[in-house]
C-alpha cells in the first residue's frame, strides 16, 4: 500500500503539484514570495500528516492548506496582482507602439485586479495555465457549472473594460 511518509510518494506528489499549488496561491493573491511560503508550509505541513493523508487525498490537502495558510497571513492586506512576465524586447518597435502596449498592459492589470478574487482566479488558471474548467473545479470545490460561470463572468468584465479581447 502507498504511503504519503514513503519518501518516493511524496517526492512524486511534490514533483506533480508544487508548480500549481503555487500558481494557485500566486493568481489568487498576487504576491510571489507569499506564495512560496505558502507551498513550502503546505508540504511541510502534509509530511507532518503523511500517516493521515492516503495519496489520492494529498493534493486537495495541499490545495486546502496552502489556501488557509496564505488567508492567515494576508488577512486583511489589500494585494494588488503583479505578473512575473519579463516585458518583451522590443527592438524596432515605434514609441507609440511601445506605449500603446503599456497602456494595453495596464488596463489589462487593472480589468484584473478589478475582477473578484475567484474569477481572476479562474481566468488565469484557465487562459495562462492551460488548466481544464474540471481541474479548476477540484482546484476550487466547486461544480464544473460553476466555473463555466465565474469564467463568463471574467470575459464578460474583461471585454467591458478593454476593447480587443
Amino acid at each position: 500500500m502507498n504511503n504519503v511518509c514513503e519518501e518516493q510518494v511524496f517526492s512524486s506528489v511534490f514533483k506533480a503539484n508544487s508548480k500549481t499549488v503555487f500558481n494557485y496561491i500566486y493568481y489568487k493573491f498576487g504576491n510571489e514570495e507569499k506564495a512560496h511560503d505558502a507551498v513550502q508550509e503546505a508540504f511541510v505541513k502534509l509530511w507532518e500528516n503523511c500517516a493521515k493523508v492516503a495519496p489520492e487525498k494529498a493534493k486537495s490537502y495541499l490545495y486546502t492548506v496552502a489556501n488557509n495558510l496564505y488567508l492567515n497571513v494576508i488577512k486583511a492586506e489589500k494585494v494588488r496582482l503583479k505578473y512575473a512576465s519579463p516585458s518583451l524586447e522590443h527592438s524596432n518597435e515605434s514609441p507609440e507602439f511601445l506605449m500603446e502596449e503599456k497602456q494595453y498592459k495596464e488596463k489589462l492589470d487593472k480589468a484584473l485586479n478589478d475582477l473578484p478574487e475567484n474569477q481572476r482566479t479562474t481566468f488565469l488558471l484557465n487562459r495562462i495555465d492551460g488548466k481544464k474548467y474540471a481541474e479548476i473545479a477540484e482546484m476550487e470545490g466547486v461544480s464544473v457549472k460553476a466555473i463555466e460561470k465565474r469564467m463568463h463572468l471574467a470575459l464578460k468584465a474583461l471585454r467591458e473594460q478593454i476593447d480587443g479581447i
